[in-house]
């Protein structure tokens, strides 16, 4: 289901257990063929000392995109990225992939690590463009289907010095649980 962009922007907040049935809209649109189960998004978001889950709402509430890191310490994981369809191209995965990447130079992770499918070139094009660099290739990594994985690799993360400090980020503020920034159309 295509969710109708109600505003020029969205905004970024942590993910709530509410969020879990709206985010299971979008991640089977998404991940048709394996999609997560809600029960895997709660065990994510009882574990907040090592997961992050952020989710973008448009101006009246409904989440138009989300992502989940995995980390502590010197690494750390995207382990979802998902953006509506009727939201791509708008800046929507670039801002949560920048406040993901924010969290986990936070958090103290060097470098950043995902697998992405290879039959998702705009994905991987997003990642390219954000600095990382394909390190290995799973075969046969989605099932069903066989799909092969790219693995992925941010690293170093780059700081605010260089410009790429994430949407919303600013230095000293509080993890993404109950922030909130303008992702940028």
């Amino acid at each position: 289901m295509t969710v109708s962009p109600t505003a020029a922007h969205a905004t970024l907040r942590g993910m709530r257990w509410w969020d879990i049935e709206p985010v299971l809209v979008l991640e089977r649109a998404a991940f048709p063929d394996d999609p997560w189960r809600a029960e895997t998004f709660w065990a994510e978001l009882a574990r907040p000392e090592t997961r992050s889950y952020v989710v973008a709402v448009d101006a009246v509430g409904l989440v138009v995109g989300y992502g989940g890191l995995m980390g502590a310490g010197s690494e750390a994981d995207i382990t979802t990225l998902a953006v509506d369809a009727g939201w791509r191209g708008r800046g929507v995965g670039t801002a949560l992939l920048r406040r993901l990447v924010g969290i986990a130079a936070r958090r103290g992770a060097g470098q950043v690590m995902l697998e992405v499918r290879a039959d998702n070139p705009v994905a991987q094009r997003l990642y390219r463009a954000h600095g990382f660099t394909r390190i290995a290739v799973r075969r046969a990594y989605y099932q069903p289907g066989g799909v092969d994985a790219h693995v992925m690799r941010l690293r170093p993360i780059p700081g605010e010095a260089s410009g790429w400090a994430p949407v919303g980020w600013v230095r000293g503020s509080p993890e993404v649980h109950g922030t909130a920034a303008t992702c940028p159309e």
